[in-house]
C-alpha cells in the first residue's frame, strides 16, 4: 500500500466527515425572560416574544446583541410572532385580546384590540395580506386585516378543540392544530371555512403541526409522546414512535432545510431529526436542562433551525449543513 493511496484515503475521509448537529445557545440578557416563541426575517435577524415581561426581543446572531422593546400594553403577554414580507413583526398579545405589529426600522409597535371573545390569541400567521391567528381558550380562529385594523372569527365546532398550532401549506390552505382533541383542521382562506380531519387515536392531541412541500401535515402528538402523519389527499394517519417514549411530550415542529422534521422533546430535552425516506430518528441534547422549545423557526437562506428556549432564558440555534 503506497504512501500516496493512503494519503488519498485519509483526504476522503476528511471531505466526507459531517459534524454531528448541536445545539448553540444564546443567554438572553433580560432577568427572568421567558423566551416563547422565535421566527426569523429575511436578513437572518431573529425576533423572540419574552412573555413573562411582555417584551419583543431582537437578536443578531452576527453579534450576539439583544434589543428589547417594550409592548404598549402592559402585561399584554406576548406569546406567538412572525415576519410578515415586509419585514413588519407581527405577534399575539396572549393576555390582553390583541395583536401587535412591530416595524423594525424604527422599533415602533402598532396595536390593534380585537372582540372581547379573542380573549387569548395564540399562534399568527401571516398569508396573503392577512394575519391569520387562534384562539385557543375561546374555542376560535381569526383574521385580522391590518389595512382597516378589522379582525373576523370563526367558532370551532367541536367543544374544547383549544385551537393551537397554525400553518400555511403550499397551495394556499391552513392548517390547525386542535390540541383539546383527536382533530386537525384546514382553513380555506377565501371564505374561513373549517373542514375537520379527525386522528383515529382517541388519545391524539396534536399541538403543532407543519406542511412539507408535498402537502404532508406532520404534527406533535403532545400527550402520546408520537409524531404523527396525514396525508390529506388520501386521509391516511401515521404515527412514529418518538425516541423519547410516550412520556416525551412532543411539541415544536419544523421542516428543515434538509427535508427531515425536526421537533422538540420537552420531556426529555433534547431535539428529535426525523427523516421521512428511511424512517429513522437522530437525537440531539440541548445542553442547558429544563428547556422547553415550544415554536421553531427555519432560516431557510442560512440552513439554520432556530428554538426559543423557555425556562432557560436562552435562544437556541442548529445548523442544519
Amino acid at each position: 500500500m503506497t504512501r500516496s493511496f493512503l494519503l488519498y484515503v485519509s483526504a476522503a475521509l476528511t471531505l466526507s466527515f459531517v459534524p454531528p448537529p448541536a445545539v448553540v445557545e444564546y443567554p438572553l440578557p433580560r432577568p427572568k425572560a421567558f423566551p416563547h416563541d422565535p421566527a426569523v426575517g429575511a436578513d437572518g435577524i431573529v425576533w423572540y416574544t419574552d412573555q413573562a415581561n411582555s417584551y419583543i426581543g431582537r437578536l443578531d446572531p452576527a453579534t450576539g446583541k439583544v434589543t428589547d422593546y417594550a409592548t404598549p400594553t402592559r402585561a399584554s403577554g406576548p406569546h406567538g410572532i412572525v415576519v410578515a414580507p415586509d419585514g413588519g413583526v407581527w405577534y399575539t398579545g396572549n393576555f390582553t385580546a390583541r395583536l401587535g405589529r412591530l416595524d423594525p426600522a424604527t422599533g415602533a409597535i402598532k396595536e390593534f384590540p380585537l372582540p372581547a371573545e379573542a380573549r387569548d390569541p395564540h399562534t399568527p400567521l401571516y398569508h396573503r395580506g392577512k394575519v391569520w391567528f387562534t384562539v385557543q381558550g375561546g374555542n376560535l380562529y381569526g383574521e385580522l386585516d391590518p389595512a382597516s385594523g378589522t379582525a373576523k372569527l370563526y367558532p370551532v365546532p367541536t367543544r374544547g378543540a383549544r385551537p393551537y398550532g397554525l400553518v400555511a401549506a403550499p397551495d394556499g390552505m391552513i392548517w390547525m392544530a386542535l390540541f383539546g382533541t383527536n382533530q386537525i383542521g384546514r382553513i380555506n382562506p377565501a371564505d374561513g371555512a373549517l373542514k375537520i380531519f379527525p386522528l383515529p387515536a382517541s388519545g391524539a392531541r396534536p399541538r403543532r403541526l407543519i406542511v412539507d412541500s408535498k402537502g404532508v401535515v406532520w404534527y406533535s402528538d403532545y400527550a402520546r409522546g408520537k409524531l404523527g402523519r396525514l396525508d390529506p389527499a388520501t386521509g391516511q394517519v401515521r404515527d412514529f414512535a418518538s425516541p423519547g417514549g410516550d412520556g416525551s411530550q412532543p411539541y415544536g415542529i419544523a421542516v428543515g432545510t434538509d427535508g427531515r422534521i425536526w421537533y422538540d422533546e420537552s420531556g426529555t430535552d433534547q431535539i428529535v431529526a426525523f427523516d421521512p425516506a428511511t424512517e429513522r430518528a437522530e437525537t440531539v441534547k440541548i445542553p442547558t436542562s429544563g428547556s422547553v422549545v415550544r415554536n421553531m423557526a427555519v432560516d431557510s437562506t442560512r440552513a439554520r433551525l432556530w428554538l426559543a428556549l423557555s425556562g432557560v432564558q436562552k435562544l437556541g440555534r442548529i445548523d442544519l449543513k
